[in-house]
């Protein structure tokens, strides 16, 4: 092979490994993420609303609540963050109440 097209087969592989495959995988975690948002799920959107789902319409509208009575119908795409699962919320009572006896007064 000639030497001198080693150089731009090397800086071809190395853009990749150190650009291109992080974006991907990134992308692919942030669909994963955005799929995975559920009704009872404290979120923020990427214009900073903070929310709980509330509903789900379909498979790319999410209704958000941002205050009591107060709802917003937004695409899930919209979804930057998730803050808390709804799931992890529940695990976190039961291990919680299982800790020991609960005494009254």
């Amino acid at each position: 092979m000639d030497p001198s097209l080693l150089f731009p087969v090397i800086f071809l592989v190395g853009i990749y490994m150190l650009m291109i495959r992080p974006q991907k995988r990134r992308m692919a975690q942030r669909e994963a993420m955005i799929r995975a948002v559920g009704v009872g799920d404290e979120v923020v959107t990427v214009g900073g609303v903070i929310g709980v789902v509330v509903a789900e319409e379909n498979d790319d509208i999410v209704a958000i609540e941002v205050d009591t009575d107060v709802e917003l119908r937004v695409q899930r795409r919209a979804v930057n963050e998730v803050l808390t699962r709804a799931d992890a919320a529940d695990e976190s009572d039961v291990i919680e109440s299982q800790d020991g006896p609960i005494s009254e007064g």
